[in-house]
């Protein structure tokens, strides 16, 4: 197992570059999933959300696994039913029960869902909960930089990190340009865009060939080499050490703008604009 760089966020929490995102994850298979992937393949970043129903399995991974907890990068997600400041107090205390752990690493709000415009509320309860302990940092997921600059500007708090959707088809350069102008870390979610379209994309897998390489280790290589940390999800042992082993090939500048230049304007995988978009 080869150690994963990380990235220190602007609050000075660190995470790893790769973590292990659990979507779909649950019951003992995704207990005994999880755990692997921490004791035998050398994940320290686990990536669930409230919605996703599976902070137990998560929880439970951690204690079963052999690695200590403050090891661990451990991330969740406020609903966007929640937001309001009390529900979401309560939401961040339930999350903690669910899995049984003390604090998040990271805690982030799920969807700015501006229709209901209770974000900066929920914000607000992240800045409170921050302050109890109960997250050691606090982030967002899909936000834009007009809903990232209003809670700076209401809050005097800015978010550690944003998770946005991002991939070969979908690669966000001028979000991931205004991220990097704000010291505001990226987090790719979806990294291998959910579809096998990616997967069987011609000029992926050439380049994948001349680094003798799967076409996933180089996407995911694009990633890292973006300064993105990505999250991709998987099961299989098999495909959790393919995932991780990405430090020993570099791809040229040519080979990034090759991937780079695969984005399209409609490459998001469901349309899901966080302009418009509402999750609950």
């Amino acid at each position: 197992m080869s150690s994963i760089p990380e990235i220190t966020l602007n609050d000075g929490v660190t995470l790893p570059v790769i973590g292990l995102g659990t979507y779909a994850l649950k019951g003992n298979l995704g207990v005994q999933s999880i755990q692997y992937a921490v004791d035998q393949v050398g994940y320290r970043l686990l990536d669930t959300a409230y919605n996703y129903e599976n902070e137990g399995a998560v929880g439970e991974a951690v204690r079963r696994s052999s690695i200590p907890r403050d090891e661990l990068r451990i991330t969740s997600k406020l609903p966007g039913r929640y937001q309001a400041y009390n529900s979401a107090i309560t939401t961040i205390e339930e999350s903690l029960y669910r899995a049984n752990l003390d604090y998040y690493d990271l805690y982030l709000i799920h969807w700015p869902n501006p229709k209901q415009d209770q974000y900066v509320e929920a914000w607000h309860a992240f800045i409170e909960a921050k302050k109890k302990g109960l997250i050691r940092s606090i982030g967002v997921c899909n936000f834009l930089p007009e809903h990232i600059d209003r809670l700076v500007q209401e809050t005097g708090v800015k978010p550690s990190i944003n998770q946005i959707e991002l991939h070969p088809y979908f690669n966000q350069a001028a979000q991931r340009k205004w991220h990097e102008q704000n010291q505001v870390q990226t987090q790719s979610w979806s990294p291998l865009a959910r579809a096998n379209d990616v997967l069987q994309d011609d000029v992926v897998k050439q380049i994948a060939k001349n680094h003798n390489k799967t076409v996933s280790q180089v996407i995911l290589r694009w990633h890292y080499q973006l300064g993105a940390i990505s999250i991709p999800k998987s099961a299989s042992p098999d495909r959790q050490l393919e995932n991780i082993s990405i430090f020993d090939f570099s791809l040229s500048q040519a080979d990034m703008n090759s991937i780079s230049e695969l984005t399209k304007p409609d490459g998001r995988i469901n349309q899901q604009d966080p302009a418009v978009y509402e999750e609950f």
